[in-house]
Parts: structure tokens; C-alpha cells; sequence
């Protein structure tokens, strides 16, 4: 169930993902995917928090807020560096992406400071809580964790070689890719001010987790029938071997 919601989860476009994305296609994959494995590293640190200290987790309103402001700068500061690389050819790659800085450490602080993944998991934890399929225990949590780790990875892998395959492709028309990227990360700002406007953000979200707990349970079920599928299917073919 963790690697199912996870790598479901990984898929819609985010900064953390489109940022892997561009550091692959403007140098290799290598590099892409030590910038993810930093961002898997605070996810799980996040996860691990909500499991054992969810009261804790949930007091922490001035830090959900100050995180949001945070994400949106650096969101807002890709976003002005990709427009920046599409209008200078010569300079195809993304100031911030492409700095010195060790790519897994760069993951590690952006997916640090995206207080987006700690409601997402709150909520699944809950619902797995109440289904009674998470128990309490130390076995539980680090199968739970694994699965995440695994889903996200696969995640991952998905925007970090088809951003190699995009490169493959499009050769010297990297500037028009840089356009499509900074028009994703201006999207994502405007949705990160929405949400903090409308007070749909990290910090509704959770002073409310019966808002949250609704929404996941409708997705659990559909997500929990494609596991029993897909154990079914190992059933069938290891009584067919």
C-alpha cells in the first residue's frame, strides 16, 4: 500500500519532480537522481515524524507556514531562472539547478523545506491507522516506510529518464523545453498562493483532518483493490509455476 501511494503520488507535476526532470536533461541522470534520492530522504524523515509523533507534527503551525513562504520563494526563483535560461540560449540551464551545490544535498533541503509531503502523509497514515492495516509497531513502520521509499524511487525514475529521453530529443531545443518548465513552475506558484489565500494549505489542512481523511479514504479504496488485484495475479502465477 505505501508503494502504491507513493508512486501515485510521485506522478502529478510538482517542483520537486519537474526540478529532477530539468537537472537531467540539462546534464545526466546521475546527478538527477541524487538530487531525488536527497528528496526521498526528507520525505522519509517526514513520514517517520507523522508516524510516531503525529500530535507533535500537527502544533507545528508557524513552521507549516513559514515552509510555505519558503517553498513559494524558491518555486517563484526556479520559475524566474528557467524563463531566464529559455531567453539566454547560450546559458541553457537553470541558475539554481545548475549551481555547485551537491545535488543530493540540494534535494534534501528542497524536499526539507516542501511542507506539501507532510499533510499528503499525514492523511494516508490516518486512514491506514483507521483501517487498521498500519499497526503501532516498529515491523509495521519500517515496511511502510520501505514501500514509500520504493514507490517514490520508481516515481522518480519516471521523470528523471524521460527527462533524458526529452533531451535525446530535442537535441539543440532546449530553450523551448526551459519555456514549458518555467511555465510549470509558474503554475505552481499561483496554486501555492491560492492555497494560501483560500487557507487550503499545510496548516487548514491540518487543523482539519477529517477534511483530509475523507478525500483518502475515497482514493484507499481504489488504491486497495489494485493491490488485492495485483496479489491475486502473484497468487495465480505462482500456483501456475
Amino acid at each position: 500500500m505505501g508503494m502504491f501511494i507513493s508512486f501515485l503520488g510521485s506522478l502529478p507535476l510538482g517542483t520537486l519532480n519537474v526540478a529532477a526532470m530539468q537537472i537531467a536533461i540539462t546534464e545526466s541522470a546521475w546527478p538527477a537522481l541524487l538530487f531525488s534520492a536527497g528528496t526521498l530522504t526528507a520525505e522519509i524523515i517526514y513520514v517517520r515524524l507523522s508516524l510516531i509523533a503525529m500530535d507533535w507534527v500537527r502544533k507545528q503551525q508557524k513552521l507549516f507556514q513559514m515552509l510555505e513562504w519558503l517553498t513559494l520563494v524558491i518555486v517563484v526563483a526556479l520559475c524566474i531562472s528557467s524563463f531566464y535560461a529559455a531567453m539566454h540560449p547560450t546559458e541553457d540551464k537553470n541558475i539554481i539547478l545548475s549551481s555547485g551545490m551537491n545535488r543530493f544535498l540540494l534535494g534534501l533541503i528542497m524536499g526539507g523545506v516542501n511542507p506539501v509531503q507532510i499533510p499528503f502523509w499525514f492523511g494516508w497514515s490516518t486512514v491506514m491507522f483507521t483501517k487498521g492495516i498500519l499497526q503501532p509497531k516498529s515491523n509495521y513502520y519500517n515496511t511502510y516506510i520501505f514501500g514509500i521509499a520504493l514507490g517514490t524511487l520508481m516515481g522518480n525514475f519516471v521523470f528523471v529518464f524521460g527527462g533524458r529521453l526529452i533531451a535525446d530529443k530535442i537535441n539543440n531545443n532546449q530553450s523551448i523545453l526551459n519555456w514549458v518548465i518555467g511555465g510549470i513552475f509558474a503554475l505552481t506558484a499561483i496554486i501555492q498562493i491560492y492555497k494560501m489565500v483560500t487557507k487550503k494549505a499545510v496548516k487548514h489542512q491540518m487543523e482539519h483532518p477529517e477534511e483530509m481523511s475523507k478525500k483518502f479514504e475515497e482514493q484507499f479504496d481504489n488504491i486497495e483493490e489494485q493491490v488485492e488485484k495485483m496479489e491475486d495475479k502473484m497468487d495465480a502465477d505462482k500456483k501456475h509455476e
